[in-house]
């Protein structure tokens, strides 16, 4: 019945035993542990590349930490205009920076190009501006979309030949890796992208994110950016552990699969509903739809939770699935639907 977010979701069974088997004994603080340890070299295996790893606490903290490491305060940071990091993040990224400016950009189903982001650069050189020095993409997108791996290269090709850092944030990073069946490498590194905000807490974490760079010199200052933020947590592997279950068995991908078929069945079932309209293609796990307000009303009244999408006096109703959402669930808010479409039409 709540398809609000991905985050209303409690903990996968396999990520909550690896935290007890953690607790066990002691360990080393601060990330010095064996765990830790074995949790970058799992990702250096998954990503087929070296990789510098920083487990921290929230999707806020890697996102704004990544973006100071590639961007100086006087910095522009190319973002969608929908992006997470320009709207609902509280201005992490421009306080962690120290005063970078992010620069929004338009494009369709929440994506950008590298001709758009062109358009909006300032001229190099000159003090009065401030300087373009990254970018940043979310994937899959706050339109649940994905980049395939051309556009996410054709990004990493225009930040090369710009000087520009990459970012990913990577929220739903699974979603699309399982969305487009795809090695991860082929849409990070070899695509282009320097750092990567690695989520795992919508996909079955209790609360675990890790900041992923792939060129280690590019994050010779995180050890004390992340000290500084605060997230430096002494029982690092706590977090950790959940990584490293997350990632064990591909249990990250067994669940985004599910939770990416269920918003497939749910985003094919109101397509086919006289009166709804999607409005994004479903790729990933989020369904964007748009309804009469009575229909929203009733599906309210019936206990179905959601978000509208876009202010609270939208149509549009963002409905997001997760490694949690089962069939059923799916299928009674699409008879639910149908139910009140059916009703509403015949008012009209």
């Amino acid at each position: 019945m709540d398809f609000r977010s991905d985050n209303v979701a409690g903990a996968a069974p396999e990520i909550l035993a690896a935290l007890e088997a953690a607790n066990a004994g002691t360990d080393t603080s601060y990330g010095e542990d064996a765990v830790t340890a074995r949790l970058t070299r799992r990702l250096a295996e998954i990503f087929e590349h070296e990789v510098a790893v920083f487990p921290v606490a929230t999707g806020t903290a890697a996102n704004a930490l990544a973006l100071s490491a590639l961007t100086p305060p006087w910095g522009i940071v190319f973002c969608h205009e929908e992006a997470h990091v320009a709207i609902d993040e509280c201005g992490a990224p421009e306080f962690f920076s120290g005063g970078a400016k992010l620069v929004p950009v338009p494009g369709s189903d929440a994506k950008i190009a590298p001709a758009a982001i062109a358009e909006r650069f300032t001229e190099r050189g000159f003090v009065h501006h401030a300087q373009p020095a990254a970018i940043s993409i979310s994937q899959s997108t706050e339109a649940g979309a994905v980049y395939r791996p051309d556009e996410v290269a054709a990004l990493g090709a225009f930040a090369a030949a710009e000087g520009l850092g990459l970012h990913m944030d990577g929220a739903r990073f699974a979603n699309a890796v399982a969305a487009l069946d795809v090695a991860p490498k082929e849409i990070s590194w070899r695509a282009g992208v320097h750092a990567l905000s690695f989520g795992a807490t919508k996909n079955g974490a209790l609360a675990a994110e890790a900041v992923i760079f792939f060129d280690p010199a590019k994050a010779r200052d995180m050890g004390y950016r992340r000290k500084r933020g605060g997230h430096l947590v002494s029982k690092m592997r706590f977090f950790s552990a959940q990584l490293d279950a997350y990632l064990a068995d591909d249990l990250w991908l067994r669940n985004a699969r599910h939770a990416n078929a269920m918003a497939a069945r749910l985003g094919a079932g109101l397509a086919r509903i006289p009166g709804a309209r999607l409005r994004h293609p479903v790729e990933a796990n989020e369904v964007f739809v748009e309804l009469p307000e009575p229909v929203i009303r009733a599906l309210g009244e019936e206990g179905y939770k959601f978000y509208r999408w876009g202010g609270a006096q939208s149509t549009c109703l963002r409905l997001v699935t997760s490694f949690a959402t089962r069939p059923q669930s799916v299928e009674t808010l699409i008879a639910a639907t149908v139910k009140h479409c059916a009703r509403a039409n015949a008012a009209d």
